[in-house]
C-alpha cells in the first residue's frame, strides 16, 4: 500500500510519508461565512471528504482541522446591510454550512476553530514575526515584507519581481512593497466594536493570512502533513500561510499541498456577476443532495468541473442504475459476510484502492463500483448466496465507506404506498395486466418505481 499525491508545491506526483506512521494531519481551509454555501464550497469539501475517507480505509488515524473565517470586511458588510451583528450573520452562515454538509454526507473535521476564539494566539504570532523582523507596523496597520522571505512564490511558481498588481493585492503608499500582505489591520470608522480586538499596535482585528497559520499550527503543530483547498486559494493566501509560517519557526510549513480544480457552471466559470451562481439549497431543491456528491466524484479532483442540468440527469442516471442494482441485490439476500473469498472480488477490491491510492483518483474508482454492479445483475439469482452476500459488502465498502454515496433502503414504511405495491402484485400475479400497469403509473407518479425481477418477486424503489 502507497498512497501517491499530487504535490502543488513541488508539482510532482510523490509517495505520501507522514511524519509520524499511520497519522495523518490536514487542514482545510473552509468558508467565510457570510453567505450561502455553493457549488464551489461542495466540490471542495467532497474532495477533501474522499482523501479523508481513503487514509481511514487504508488504516491511518486522521486529524482533519477547517477553520471558520468568522471575522472579515464581506461579514462586516452584509451585516450591516442586514441590521444584525456580525456574530450574528457568521453563526446563520455556519450553520447553514453545517446542514449542506450533512445533506452530502461530508465527514465532520476533529475541530472547527473560529477566527474570534483565536485572536490571542494570532497576536502572540505577530508578536514574533515583529520581534524576527518579519512584520513593520504602519500607524497601527501591520504587514508582512514578502521580500525579506527569501522563497517567496515557491508554490504559486510566482516571481515576485515579475508579479502585477491584481484585484486581491491593495497598494498602500505606507507599505514597502506594494505585495506586503496585512497581519493586522486597524478598526475602521464606524465598524461595531464586536469585531475590534485590543493588541500591542492598535485596537483592530487579523489579517486574512494570518488566520490560517495560527490555527492550524495551534491544533496540528509547525509542519502540518496536509493543506488545501481550491485552486484559487494557492495565490495568495496559501503563499502568504507559507511565507509567514515559515519565517516565524524557520520549518517546513506544509510537506503535500492539494488543490481542487474550479466549477464551471456551462462552460463558464461560476461567477455572481454572470448570474450563474448556485447555493446548495437552491440545487437540492431540484436534485438530491446523493446525485450532487455522485456528479463530484465523476472528474478528478484537480479538473474543472462543468456544472450542468444535462451533467446533473447524466449522474442521476447513474446512480440510480447503482441504486436499483444494490436493491435488487439486497432483496434477494439475508446472510451476511465479513470475509471476501472470491479470486475476482479480492482482485476488484483492490483495484478499486489502489485507483484512489493513486492521487484520490474518484472517476477511476466510480468506474470499479459500476463493474461490480454489472457482476450483479448477471449473478444476481445464482444459488451462491455467500457470493452474493460478498457482492453486498464490496458495494457497501465501495459506495459508503469510500465514496460516501449513501445506499438506499427498500421503501416500506408507508402503509397506503405499501398497499399499493401489494395490489400490483397481486394484480400481477392473476395477470391481470390492465390493473397492474395501472397501479404502477399510480405508484410512479407518486414518485417510486418498482422493479420486477425474472424469478417473479418486485420491489418498491423510491426514485430520486
Amino acid at each position: 500500500m502507497a498512497i501517491k499525491i499530487w504535490n502543488t508545491l513541488t508539482n510532482t506526483k510523490e509517495y505520501f510519508k507522514p511524519q509520524k506512521e499511520g497519522f495523518v494531519s490536514m487542514y482545510v481551509c473552509g468558508v467565510t461565512p457570510y453567505d450561502q454555501v455553493h457549488l464551489g464550497h461542495a466540490r471542495a469539501y467532497v474532495v477533501f471528504d474522499i482523501i479523508k475517507r481513503h487514509f481511514l480505509q487504508r488504516g491511518y488515524k486522521v486529524t482533519h482541522i477547517q477553520n471558520f473565517t468568522d471575522v472579515d470586511d464581506k461579514i462586516i458588510k452584509r451585516a450591516s446591510e442586514k441590521s444584525i451583528q456580525p456574530s450574528q450573520l457568521a453563526q446563520m452562515y455556519i450553520d447553514d454550512y453545517f446542514s449542506q454538509m450533512d445533506k452530502l454526507n461530508v465527514l465532520k473535521a476533529q475541530e472547527y476553530p473560529r477566527v474570534t476564539s483565536m485572536i490571542t494566539d494570532i497576536i502572540n504570532f505577530i508578536k514574533e514575526l515583529v520581534a524576527k523582523g518579519f512584520a513593520y507596523n504602519v500607524d497601527g496597520d501591520v504587514y508582512f515584507p514578502v521580500e525579506k522571505f527569501k522563497n517567496y512564490g515557491k508554490l504559486s511558481k510566482r516571481k515576485l519581481d515579475n508579479l502585477k498588481i491584481g484585484a486581491r493585492v491593495n497598494v498602500c503608499d505606507e507599505k514597502v512593497s506594494a505585495y506586503d500582505f496585512a497581519l493586522w489591520k486597524k478598526t475602521k470608522k464606524n465598524e461595531p466594536e464586536e469585531v475590534s480586538w485590543d493588541s500591542p499596535w492598535s485596537k483592530g482585528r487579523p489579517g486574512w493570512h494570518i488566520e490560517c497559520s495560527v490555527m492550524s499550527s495551534h491544533f496540528l503543530g509547525d509542519t502540518i502533513d496536509i493543506h488545501g483547498g481550491g485552486q484559487d486559494l494557492i495565490f495568495p493566501h496559501h503563499e502568504n500561510e507559507i511565507a509567514q509560517s515559515e519565517a516565524k519557526t524557520g520549518r517546513q510549513f506544509v510537506k503535500y499541498w492539494i488543490h481542487n480544480g474550479f466549477v464551471t457552471v456551462n462552460k463558464e466559470k461560476m461567477s455572481k456577476s454572470l448570474n450563474n451562481f448556485f447555493t446548495l439549497e437552491t440545487i437540492f431543491e431540484k436534485y438530491n443532495p446523493r446525485i450532487v456528491r455522485y456528479y463530484l466524484l465523476t472528474q478528478h479532483y484537480s479538473s474543472p468541473l462543468d456544472f450542468s442540468d444535462i451533467n446533473l440527469n447524466s449522474a442521476k442516471n447513474a446512480l440510480q442504475g447503482l441504486d436499483d442494482a444494490y436493491l435488487r441485490l439486497t432483496s434477494n439476500i439475508s446472510e451476511e459476510i465479513l470475509e471476501l473469498k472470491d479470486k475476482d472480488l479480492i482482485e476488484l477490491k483492490e483495484k478499486f484502492l489502489l485507483s484512489l491510492d493513486d492521487d484520490f483518483n474518484s472517476e477511476k474508482a466510480l468506474s470499479y463500483l459500476h463493474e461490480l454492479k454489472s457482476i450483479i445483475l448477471n449473478e444476481l439469482f445464482s444459488s451462491n448466496k455467500e457470493r452474493l452476500a460478498s457482492f453486498k459488502k464490496m458495494f457497501e465498502d465501495f459506495s459508503e465507506k469510500s465514496l460516501g454515496i449513501v445506499l438506499p433502503k427498500e421503501e416500506s414504511s408507508n402503509d397506503y404506498l405499501q398497499n399499493l405495491f401489494i395490489e400490483r402484485n397481486q394484480a400481477r400475479k392473476n395477470k391481470n395486466w390492465q390493473e397492474s400497469d395501472r397501479l404502477r403509473d399510480i405508484l410512479n407518479a407518486k414518485g417510486y418505481k418498482i422493479i420486477d425481477n425474472k424469478d417473479g418477486t418486485s420491489i418498491l424503489v423510491k426514485k430520486i
